[in-house]
Protein backbone atom coordinates (compact mmCIF):
# COMPACT_ATOMS: atom_id res chain seq x y z
CA UNK A 1 0.00 0.00 0.00
CA UNK A 2 1.51 3.50 -1.21
CA UNK A 3 0.30 6.58 0.61
CA UNK A 4 0.92 9.70 -0.87
CA UNK A 5 1.60 12.61 1.00
CA UNK A 6 -1.07 15.63 -0.19
CA UNK A 7 1.08 18.93 -1.69
CA UNK A 8 0.56 21.89 0.92
CA UNK A 9 2.27 24.83 0.17
CA UNK A 10 4.20 26.47 2.78
CA UNK A 11 3.38 29.44 5.03
CA UNK A 12 4.11 32.80 4.04
CA UNK A 13 4.76 33.40 7.77
CA UNK A 14 6.44 30.23 9.59
CA UNK A 15 7.78 32.12 12.86
CA UNK A 16 4.33 33.96 13.46
CA UNK A 17 2.12 30.90 13.42
CA UNK A 18 5.09 28.89 15.38
CA UNK A 19 4.24 31.95 18.23
CA UNK A 20 0.75 31.74 17.94
CA UNK A 21 0.51 27.70 17.98
CA UNK A 22 3.10 27.53 21.53
CA UNK A 23 1.39 31.04 22.74
CA UNK A 24 -1.70 28.47 22.76
CA UNK A 25 0.12 25.70 24.39
CA UNK A 26 1.56 28.13 26.95
CA UNK A 27 -1.68 28.84 28.40
CA UNK A 28 -3.30 25.19 28.41
CA UNK A 29 0.20 24.73 30.58
CA UNK A 30 -1.36 27.30 33.08
CA UNK A 31 -4.81 26.46 32.87
CA UNK A 32 -4.28 22.41 33.45
CA UNK A 33 -1.84 23.67 36.18
CA UNK A 34 -4.66 25.97 37.72
CA UNK A 35 -7.18 23.14 37.00
CA UNK A 36 -5.54 20.15 38.76
CA UNK A 37 -4.54 22.33 41.92
CA UNK A 38 -0.70 23.22 41.08
CA UNK A 39 1.18 26.40 41.58
CA UNK A 40 0.09 29.15 39.68
CA UNK A 41 3.82 30.81 40.01
CA UNK A 42 5.35 27.86 38.79
CA UNK A 43 2.51 27.29 36.15
CA UNK A 44 3.31 30.72 34.53
CA UNK A 45 7.30 29.87 34.83
CA UNK A 46 7.44 26.87 33.37
CA UNK A 47 4.51 27.96 30.54
CA UNK A 48 7.53 30.80 29.53
CA UNK A 49 10.47 28.74 29.51
CA UNK A 50 8.18 26.38 27.39
CA UNK A 51 7.25 29.38 24.77
CA UNK A 52 10.49 31.37 24.90
CA UNK A 53 12.74 28.02 24.54
CA UNK A 54 9.75 26.54 21.55
CA UNK A 55 9.61 30.26 19.92
CA UNK A 56 13.48 30.69 19.90
CA UNK A 57 14.03 26.60 18.34
CA UNK A 58 11.70 27.57 15.69
CA UNK A 59 13.35 30.91 14.93
CA UNK A 60 16.19 29.34 14.50
CA UNK A 61 15.14 26.15 12.37
CA UNK A 62 13.28 29.04 9.67
CA UNK A 63 16.58 31.10 9.69
CA UNK A 64 18.56 28.16 8.83
CA UNK A 65 16.50 26.83 5.69
CA UNK A 66 17.14 28.62 3.27
CA UNK A 67 20.95 27.65 3.53
CA UNK A 68 19.73 23.81 3.51
CA UNK A 69 17.21 24.09 0.23
CA UNK A 70 20.59 26.19 -1.12
CA UNK A 71 22.96 23.59 -0.36
CA UNK A 72 21.03 20.61 -1.55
Amino acid sequence: MKWEVPSVPSSPHPVRDSVIIYGVLALVIVVVSGLTGGGWTRAVVVAAAFFFGATAWSWWRSSRRPEQERDR
